[in-house]
């Protein structure tokens, strides 16, 4: 989503040469130093052997990759469609819009929804976040944030907290309560700070951590209680876009997708790359875990959904018509996984089906770009949030 991304230059002391210059992150055994662009080149080169140069290094990198992807074909040996022949072709379904959520006065940009799959909180370009009702649509919680462009709201897995963040470079931590007369604003804590906004956040299993991912290109993981960085995730080679945990109660690997094409699954005791998939032609701006967890969907601004068998390491399935021009700006999975939903730049929702390929309905509805898009727990409705301000659930 090239038209959301946003460059911060922080000028300040270099931690090397300690002049006033235009700083970047640099990370060394983890530790975040700020260094100029002269140091940053510098201490690149520093630890090359004699006759090794930062091309030589990059051609062979490239080489490797090149063997990889060699190996990769050689266990490709059949295409997801072709196994699925034998599956029964998918009946006619009806699906429509049964509420539609009015308040945000600007884009809306990111949802979640509450483990008691009635409640959903909302984030928005004019800096507020809602909680609301989806069966009556009453705002239960509305909190303005200090900044606009809140681009990342998530649940707490209890329903007690909500977490938000966005051009302010952070991730805000706030419990709710039933107190209609409590100041929300005055139990914020502020629990992630990056050098760059906030993209996606989530909690994993508990309310105690949180997982982000930045414009700074990385990823992190925080304690909540102390706002202490727990681990740090570096490897994309620019803004990381989306992030999507492990759906098992002890999955320990999460997926993000960035602006460098890449989707990257994470070891969260680590803090390495485990795997790397590249196939997507621009941005990916969704990524989420296939319901058993062996496999995850992508969608990019290429106009593709893509889908990613782990076990397999690569990649079984593109969806995709040339009818479509448009970037997928959001993706999730149905219950049982046959179907995938994907919010497109054209205002339209198209549903797929997982093992055939097919697109197999088209739902029309919100008057500007699906911006985000999530099935409920119980796999009853999916709630898609629009540049047209609304929000809107379907079943």
């Amino acid at each position: 989503m090239c038209d959301q991304t946003f460059l911060v230059n922080v000028f300040g002391s270099c931690d090397k040469c300690f002049k006033q210059r235009a700083l970047r992150p640099v990370f060394k055994k983890s530790q975040q130093l700020n260094y100029c662009s002269t140091c940053a080149e510098i201490m690149a080169t520093d630890g090359l052997h004699e006759n090794e140069t930062l091309a030589s290094l990059k051609s062979e990198a490239e080489s490797l990759k090149g063997k990889l992807e060699e190996e990769r074909a050689k266990l490709h040996d059949v295409e997801l469609h072709q196994v699925a022949e034998r599956v029964e072709a998918l009946g006619q379904f009806v699906m429509k819009t049964r509420r539609t959520l009015k308040g945000h006065g600007n884009k809306v940009l990111c949802m979640d929804w509450c483990k008691d799959k009635r409640r959903i909180v909302s984030s928005s370009q004019d800096g507020k976040v809602i909680v609301w009702d989806s069966f009556t649509t009453n705002k239960e919680h509305a909190v303005t944030m200090p900044c606009t462009w809140v681009m990342a709201c998530a649940y707490a897995p209890s329903g007690c907290a909500i977490a938000c963040g966005g051009l302010d470079n952070k991730c805000s931590v706030y419990p709710l309560t039933f107190d209609k007369n409590e100041n929300m604003a005055a139990k914020k804590k502020s629990v992630a700070m990056h050098t760059n906004y906030l993209s996606a956040c989530s909690f994993t299993n508990s309310d105690m951590q949180i997982l982000t991912a930045s414009g700074d290109g990385t990823c992190a993981l925080w304690d909540v209680e102390s706002g202490q960085l727990l681990q740090s995730f570096h490897g994309h080679g620019a803004d990381v876009l989306c992030l999507d945990l492990a759906p098992s109660e002890t999955g320990n690997t999460f997926v993000s997708g960035g602006c460098d094409k890449k989707a990257m699954v994470w070891d969260m005791r680590s803090g390495q790359c485990v795997q790397a998939f590249e196939t997507h032609e621009s941005d990916v701006n969704s990524v989420r875990y296939y319901p058993s967890g062996d496999a995850f969907a992508s969608g990019s601004d290429d106009a593709t959904c893509r889908l990613y068998d782990l076990r397999a390491d690569r990649e079984v399935a593109i969806y995709s018509k040339e009818s479509i021009i448009f970037g997928t700006s959001s993706v999730d999975f149905s219950l049982s996984g046959r179907l995938l939903f994907a919010g497109y730049n054209d205002y339209t929702i198209n549903v797929w089906d997982v093992l055939k390929g097919s697109r197999v309905s088209i739902l029309f509805g919100h008057e500007n770009r699906v911006s985000t898009l999530r099935v409920s727990p119980d796999g009853t409705a999916f709630c898609s949030g629009s540049w047209d301000h609304t929000l809107r659930v379907w079943a």
